[in-house]
């Protein structure tokens, strides 16, 4: 099982930009697809990104398209989610996941999770 660990997170201003960063550990990383996924304070957790194994699709939430941008380097074993232009909606803790079988937008589908990093966006 790959082990995830999270990174980045912090307190920006409304219109920065922050990079999150997804460590893996164990010999099957680059099998897997990943997934970034967000949790509001009240709110379920929702699809950010995601990516598949071998970064050839990225998939995005409408709420970030044209902000976010996942990547992947399987030979450092990360993912990364940049974001820009970002808002105080996008304030949240903010999970990288992974999962076999096809890319997904469903959390439940997500079988391996990291601890999360909070991001927190003042207006």
């Amino acid at each position: 099982q790959v082990q995830l660990v999270e990174s980045g997170g912090g307190l920006v201003q409304a219109g920065g930009s922050l990079r999150l960063s997804c460590a893996g550990s164990g010999r099957t990383f680059s099998s897997y697809h990943m997934g970034w996924f967000r949790q509001a304070p009240g709110k379920e957790r929702e699809f950010v990104a995601a990516i598949t194994w071998s970064g050839g699709s990225t998939y995005y939430a409408d709420s970030v398209k044209g902000r976010f941008t996942i990547s992947r380097d399987n030979a450092k074993k990360a993912v990364y989610l940049q974001m820009n232009s970002l808002k105080p909606e996008d304030t949240a803790v903010y999970y990288c996941a992974d999962k076999t079988g096809l890319a997904s937008s469903i959390y439940y589908e997500y079988n391996n999770w990291g601890q999360g990093t909070q991001v927190t966006v003042s207006s």
